[in-house]
């Protein structure tokens, strides 16, 4: 279990350069919200990419939007840190319920629902294509099949791609 820092012990230990700030969120929530100096990791692929580890010299402070998140992965994220490592009182929220620094952007279609757009063309089009030319019936059962190796595995390839399309990026 991560221990808990405050945000005016986080943002003290950031600018002094004794600590990193690791935001767990996905990067709808980061396009609305930005810590500044936060490095992204969205929670649903941080597995995957290759987590710099935390030293003793500089822990990682990781951040949600709430704290539920990191709270609940805590033994993962503690594991991922590879040393000293702290999850953030009350997220993002609470960093920017006490008037601590924050950047904020447009708000974008959050990722999930992105998905789901994404997801329910592909198989309507597939459907839709069938009645044409048989063959696009395998679209539909490919996207099925993602979805279900998505849920199965935690790891999502279409938010992977979602994630590079430059309406979610900053």
């Amino acid at each position: 279990m991560l221990d808990s820092i405050s945000p005016e012990e986080a943002q003290k230990k950031l600018q002094e350069g004794t600590a990193r700030l690791v935001d767990v969120r996905e990067p709808d929530e980061l396009a609305a919200l930005r810590l500044p100096g936060a490095e992204a990791a969205p929670l649903s692929i941080i597995r995957w990419i290759g987590l710099r580890p935390a030293t003793a010299e500089v822990p990682i402070i990781f951040t949600c939007n709430s704290g539920r998140r990191t709270r609940m992965d805590s033994d993962l994220l503690q594991q991922l840190a590879g040393g000293p490592a702290y999850q953030l009182e009350g997220g993002t929220q609470n960093w920017a319920a006490k008037g601590l620094p924050v950047e904020r952007g447009g708000k974008s279609l959050p990722m999930f629902r992105q998905i789901q757009i994404g997801a329910g063309s592909l198989v309507l089009l597939g459907l839709l294509g069938g009645l044409v030319w048989p063959g696009m019936l395998w679209l539909s059962a490919f996207v099925g099949a993602g979805l279900v190796f998505a849920g199965v595995t935690g790891f999502c390839g279409l938010a992977l791609l979602l994630a590079a399309m430059p309406w979610n990026k900053k």
